[in-house]
């Protein structure tokens, strides 16, 4: 046994068998999966100018010069409990966007929401996009500010 373990001893600081590796063309590590991103979906979405016990409330699609602030609430499904999974609210007032909220989601269904708040003067289209962790849209919710 000690011969074995010479053998491979001495190959090893010969040939550098077992030594650091130019990796310098290897791939990238491939950044830790999110599976949970995938299968989650949004089972309901409301703009509302509040939330209470966790429901939305006074909820539409066209909202006064003068509201002030709005919610953004989403009721999200496909997260497996015990692990932590986000997705973003992504505010826009036409073609700008104008915030862009994390929340965790920690179980399935799970409700989360964002507020923003409306300038006066941002008067016109708005929308919110949710998106998974990876970026991608998973709903859109179009409403008007004014007008």
């Amino acid at each position: 046994m000690k011969r074995i373990g010479a053998i491979v001893a001495l190959s090893l600081l010969a040939g550098g068998g077992l030594a650091a590796q130019d990796t310098t063309k290897a791939a990238p590590a491939p950044a830790p999966a999110q599976p949970a991103s995938a299968s989650v979906s949004v089972d309901e979405a409301a703009v509302a100018k509040n939330v209470v016990d966790r429901v939305p409330q006074d909820t539409g699609s066209v909202f006064p010069v003068d509201v002030g602030q709005l919610v953004f609430w989403t009721k999200v499904s496909g997260a497996p409990a015990g692990t932590e999974t986000t997705i973003h609210h992504v505010w826009f007032h036409g073609d700008t966007q104008v915030g862009d909220v994390e929340l965790h989601v920690a179980g399935s269904p799970w409700r989360t929401w964002s507020r923003k708040t409306v300038p006066a003067d941002w008067t016109g289209a708005w929308h919110v996009e949710v998106r998974d962790a990876a970026g991608t849209v998973v709903k859109r919710v179009d409403f008007t500010v004014g007008q």
